[in-house]
């Protein structure tokens, strides 16, 4: 059985399905929020590396690799504000970020 591009575009939507759900239904710890929010980023490069190897295009590579940079730069930020947050506060729910605001 050859693998096509439907069967990686099948692989990202679940992917994207999965993160919109865990960002939704899961409105109490931030740690599971952001790592909805890179199962995300994943279902997008995915969809860029495919289509690139489908149209033998160097493009999608290209932007799946500037998209890895922005979640690995938002991976460290975000863990280092909760950190941050979390020796504060000494949680890191939901309900306490909210209080947050000035």
């Amino acid at each position: 059985m050859e693998i096509t591009i439907s069967h990686y575009l099948v692989v990202s939507a679940l992917l994207l399905v999965i993160g919109i759900f865990g960002i939704f239904l899961n409105k109490k710890n931030v740690i599971v929020i952001l790592m909805s929010v890179e199962l995300i980023l994943l279902a997008v490069n995915l969809n860029f590396v495919a289509f690139s190897a489908h149209l033998q295009d160097m493009v999608g590579q290209v932007f799946a690799l500037f998209v890895l940079t922005v979640a690995a730069a938002e991976a460290a930020i975000g863990l280092a504000i909760l950190v941050v947050f979390y020796r504060n506060r000494g949680s890191i729910a939901v309900e306490d970020v909210n209080m947050m605001k000035g």
